[in-house]
């Protein structure tokens, strides 16, 4: 027998984490000290969250510890079965080292038993992507070989693409000084990000405006986009309905035979980047 874990960074929504039927991991955040689990939008309140955010509210994030690893997976280690961890990229959590501390005390307690993780090299629906088409793919009655063999082509043609509406998040993230993050405000620059092959995140371009940041994200989509009649086009915002319905609009308008999927950027991911973020996610010719 064989299970698929996969996280709550990869930010699916609950009614596809039910669909697909797997463990799911919940990834912590804090909200003025008060510590959560994400439950990929089942019981969360986005609104309240991001209001919280804007007026003030200090935000964190933190890696589970060994002791959280080792409950999640023992029982799994302890039936015996094959575990696939479907993960978000290791270059964005210390999490990952404290999983191996888990592991090694698992794997002397129960030799023999197999357990692997893929890397997806990507954050949000940018992970999500791969652990939704992965798993259907499982669902056709392949093995978790033949699963590792798709995602290690799959990850190749995920693109993400969002940009960050306050540039104070980045800084607070470490990703933006200071000064170019006060400048950045006044000239109302939008950084548009994205993950690079290795899973780090990266400035793909700067532009002025919200006008310029969806040519951009529409240009990607003609450059880059591939098989669009058969994945889906997914559109994610952290309480920024206004563009992201200009967004909806336009891709719509351009690609009106692409299924299209809309959700919100939960906590743990709009802690990082902000409220305001919206993001464009596809299937592309390359990553």
């Amino acid at each position: 027998m064989s299970v698929i874990f996969f996280d709550t960074d990869c930010e699916l929504w609950y009614t596809q984490a039910d669909e697909l039927g797997c463990q799911v991991i919940k990834m912590p955040y804090t909200i003025d000290g008060e510590e959560f689990f994400y439950d990929l939008g089942r019981n969360t309140d986005f609104e309240s969250f991001f209001k919280r955010m804007r007026n003030g509210s200090q935000t964190s994030t933190a890696a589970l510890n060994p002791t959280q690893y080792v409950e999640i997976f023992e029982p799994w280690f302890e039936k015996g079965e094959d575990i696939l961890y479907i993960s978000f990229s290791s270059q964005m959590s210390g999490t990952f080292g404290h999983l191996e501390t888990a592991l090694k005390q698992l794997n002397e307690k129960y030799p023999g038993v197999s357990f692997r993780r893929f890397d997806t090299k990507n954050i949000c629906f940018g992970s999500g992507y791969q652990v939704y088409f992965a798993v259907k793919y499982y669902q056709t009655g392949k093995t978790l070989d033949e699963v590792i063999a798709f995602l290690e082509d799959f990850t190749n043609h995920v693109a993400i693409y969002f940009m960050v509406d306050d540039l104070m998040h980045l800084h607070r993230g470490g990703r933006l000084s200071k000064t170019s993050a006060i400048a950045g405000s006044i000239l109302n620059i939008k950084p548009i990000l994205t993950v690079d092959d290795i899973g780090k995140l990266t400035i793909a371009e700067k532009v002025k405006g919200e006008k310029k940041a969806l040519n951009y994200f529409m240009s990607m989509l003609e450059e880059k986009g591939s098989e669009l009649d058969k994945y889906p086009i997914v559109v994610l915002d952290a309480d920024n309905k206004e563009f992201k319905d200009k967004i909806l609009a336009k891709i719509k308008e351009v690609y009106p035979n692409t299924e299209i999927w809309n959700y919100p950027v939960g906590p743990v991911i709009g802690t990082h980047c902000g409220p305001g973020t919206v993001g464009v996610i596809f299937h592309s010719k390359t990553r």
